[in-house]
């Protein structure tokens, strides 16, 4: 049975992991626990447990800048940024859901480890964008930090880009710093229905080309939209293709119309106002149409938007594939019947040849350890990647062998 260290602070951190490296003791790293089911199951006598690491450390909503904790909940960060009009203009994702999980249970830190990015990634960014410094102890048992909580900071090396999407293999963050902004006044969606995948992607492709600051853009096939909460969604009985403009009201309204009438061509369309807007973006955000069946496997594939139509095509060859698209066509997820392999050969086979990358988000324990969760990289990057590796963590305490985001 694995034991649990349980650091209050940075310096039990530190004291911790090299305890570790003076022992040749792997640890595994986890805040909340949320995201435990994505990467290869992995098994460590000892567990850093970092979830004594949370709540606000600092806010200040006229500098926009919030301070907090890795294990910090999300659900806490996002209250208290609606009580002042701003959000985290990444999107953060919440996978509990689609991960076997109850709503609702991530953290900062671990969407900052994904580098989570939500339908707004198209125009804000992802995670990465928005993290403005961090502290951190690394696999050597040394604390560092990395930028700063000013927005326009060039101090040193860009260590924030490198630890967004490290699935907490490099360091154990101990204190983030993250950009907010202001949470926009309307939220409105235009909606262009009965659209095939081809026929979608032209029509996002060519709304994100206009100048009406579309925000996001995602294609719901006509048998997933009929899984959505939003009535009209739901009821609308053919695909819905989603074109997401926020602002302040007047501007909204007058953007939303002009984009009625551009892409009147392409078929029917509609509007979503605010409330249903909202409830619609978060059930493409948090992959709700894709939840259940829990043992079928779930793939987020990537790609050059213009790839999108191609690629759905030939995933919508393989028996019992659902599937959606966000990004405008960059991302795709996808659902298969549970097998021994989660067709991972076929998947991989289409993304390759689109220039894109696959990741199997959600699968049973022997199917992780049996595909590689993670795209195979190219030998360059490959080699790049196990250097900065190597240069946090030389005795291959955190994580070793395996991306895995706990926290």
């Amino acid at each position: 049975m694995a034991s649990t260290l349980k650091p209050d602070d940075a310096r039990q951190v530190e004291e911790a992991i090299a305890w570790a490296v003076a022992n040749g003791e792997p640890l595994e790293l986890i805040g909340r626990g949320s995201k435990r089911a994505l990467g290869r199951a992995f098994q460590a006598e000892t567990v850093l447990d970092l979830s004594g690491l949370a709540g606000v450390i600092d806010y200040e909503p006229a500098e926009l800048v919030l301070t907090a904790g890795p294990a910090t909940p999300m659900a806490e960060i996002e209250k208290l940024l609606a009580e002042n009009n701003q959000m985290l203009a990444f999107e953060p994702m919440d996978l509990t859901a689609l991960l076997g999980g109850a709503s609702s249970e991530g953290s900062l830190g671990g969407s900052l480890m994904i580098n989570s990015g939500g339908p707004r990634r198209i125009k804000s960014g992802a995670a990465r964008d928005h993290l403005l410094g961090f502290e951190a102890v690394s696999g050597r048992a040394e604390s560092f930090k990395s930028g700063a909580r000013v927005v326009k900071n060039v101090t040193g090396y860009d260590l924030p880009k490198v630890i967004c999407g490290s699935y907490g293999t490099l360091a154990a963050v101990t204190r983030i710093d993250v950009k907010v902004l202001p949470r926009p006044e309307k939220v409105y969606t235009v909606l262009v229905l009965g659209l095939d995948a081809e026929q979608a992607v032209r029509a996002m492709g060519a709304a994100m080309n206009s100048a009406h600051e579309v925000s996001a853009a995602a294609h719901v096939p006509a048998g997933l939209a009929g899984k959505s909460a939003v009535s009209y969604i739901r009821e609308a009985g053919t695909s819905v293709t989603a074109l997401r403009i926020e602002g302040f009201g007047p501007s909204v309204e007058r953007r939303c119309a002009e984009l009625r009438e551009e892409l009147a061509s392409f078929g029917t369309i509609e509007e979503l106002h605010t409330m249903n807007s909202l409830s619609f973006w978060l059930e493409v955000r948090d992959v709700h149409y894709l939840v259940a069946p829990m043992q079928d496997p779930v793939w987020r594939i990537s790609m050059p938007p213009a790839s999108g139509a191609k690629v759905a095509a030939e995933l919508s060859k393989l028996d019992g594939a659902a599937w959606f698209s966000d990004w405008a066509g960059g991302l795709i997820w996808l659902q298969l019947p549970a097998s021994n392999d989660a067709s991972a050969g076929e998947v991989r086979a289409a993304v390759d040849a689109a220039g894109g990358h696959a990741t199997l988000m959600r699968a049973a324990k022997d199917v992780r350890a049996a595909v590689p969760v993670f795209h195979p990289q190219a030998a360059p990057i490959a080699a790049l990647s196990r250097r900065v590796k190597e240069s946090f963590d030389p005795n291959q305490v955190l994580n070793p062998g395996r991306m895995y985001a706990g926290i």
